[in-house]
């Protein structure tokens, strides 16, 4: 089997994917714009072969890359990079080369939110209120329906890059004095506790893993405001979330690919859909997989793409959290204070690349329990500051 893989050397853990990809009998085939000796040791060793371009953006050289790629090992099974940045050339990709997955014709419903929405709906899931809107007119009549405060974002976007909470028509014309030469959709601003419903469908769409994570506030938030964040997966996942999140699955029909579903929980029972991705959660999240469940989702990930293997058994058996912190807060406790007093609890601490910091913080705190209260604990000591008047 031949799979191509676009990127194994970021983000860094990755070659993960690649190196179980190899060990299930793959050919794990790299494309990337690093030159391959600056690549780390473990990413050269995940790999069959490496082909180097100089621009990533430039579809052309991918597009001889994959040509040399089938050349020299035949049709090209899979192609995927499991990042949300690439899913509009993989698609491209998929078709030139006749290639299983996601097509151009079918992403813009998992890249525009728009579209979504429309999914969501056919999924019986409640979604906030709002549409695309052109100019300041436009989004004043929606506004009219909606009341402040209004979320706007880009229509097609990653992540909470460039995305604004307006309370007031102030705000309202300071957007769109700076508003960047993209399509943006107004949305309703929803109270409530970000949820996400995560894991991994097989070719039948059936998940052979999933599970939940619950977020201390959003990214837009995190990023615009400058704060730490901290989320944490469930045990058990509320059944209200879990039929939310299947139903979502068949609507999106999703097939051999991982997922990221988030809600806004408005209720004890009620959620409203906030946006879909079709790739592993962010930063760390795939590692916390394992340190939940003590199980490998790469090994997961290649045997399903290699074997076509499906439901695997596994327990939730600890709760893991993710905890960041910022260098520009003023902590009570030092970095040293955290490693001492959590050493038993702690899995991996890890300093951020810069390009995912203003999400994820600085500086990252995996740690795992099996008891809640304890779990709270641990991300209050850790994000302890000190007060103005300190």
């Amino acid at each position: 089997m031949n799979c191509i893989f676009i990127s194994p050397h970021f983000p860094h853990q990755y070659h993960r994917f690649c190196l179980q990809l190899k060990q299930a009998g793959a050919h794990a085939l790299g494309i990337g714009d690093a030159p391959y000796e600056t690549l780390p040791p473990e990413v050269r060793a995940a790999l069959t072969e490496y082909y180097r371009v100089e621009q990533m953006n430039d579809y052309g050289q991918l597009l001889r890359a994959c040509g040399y790629f089938t050349h020299k090992y035949g049709k090209i099974d899979r192609i995927d990079s499991l990042n949300e940045y690439w899913l509009g050339i993989e698609a491209k990709l998929r078709d030139d080369f006749n290639v299983f997955g996601l097509r151009e014709g079918n992403i813009g419903m998992i890249r525009r939110k728009s579209e979504m929405k429309q999914k969501f709906r056919e999924a019986k899931i409640p979604v906030a209120a709002g549409r695309v809107v052109h100019n300041l007119q436009e989004a004043r009549t929606l506004i009219q329906e909606t009341g402040y405060p209004v979320v706007a974002k880009p229509n097609e976007g990653v992540g909470a890059l460039d995305t604004f909470r307006l309370d007031a028509d102030e705000d309202l014309e300071r957007f769109f004095a700076a508003k960047p030469p993209v399509d943006y959709i107004f949305e309703a601003f929803v109270k409530g506790t970000i949820i996400s419903f995560d894991g991994l469908c097989d070719l039948q769409g059936t998940p052979v893993f999933w599970t939940s994570h619950v977020f201390s506030q959003g990214i837009m938030e995190t990023v615009n405001e400058a704060r730490h964040i901290a989320y944490h997966s469930l045990r058990d996942i509320p059944p209200a979330l879990e039929s939310a999140g299947r139903r979502c699955l068949q609507a999106f029909n999703v097939r051999e690919r991982f997922f990221h579903i988030e809600f806004f929980q408005t209720g004890p029972e009620s959620y409203t859909a906030l946006e879909v991705n079709m790739r592993p959660p962010g930063g760390f999240t795939t590692d916390m997989f394992n340190y939940a469940c003590d199980v490998d989702i790469y090994r997961i990930w290649a045997e399903l793409i290699v074997h076509g293997k499906g439901p695997v058994h596994f327990d939730r058996k600890f709760h893991c959290c993710y905890a960041s912190r910022k260098n520009c807060l003023p902590y009570v406790h030092t970095h040293e204070e955290i490693l001492d007093r959590y050493s038993t609890d702690l899995c991996q601490v890890d300093r951020v690349p810069g390009v995912f910091s203003s999400a994820l913080g600085d500086m990252g705190y995996i740690f795992r329990t099996r008891e809640y209260d304890r779990l709270s604990d641990i991300v209050a000591f850790i994000h302890q500051t000190h007060s103005v008047e300190d």
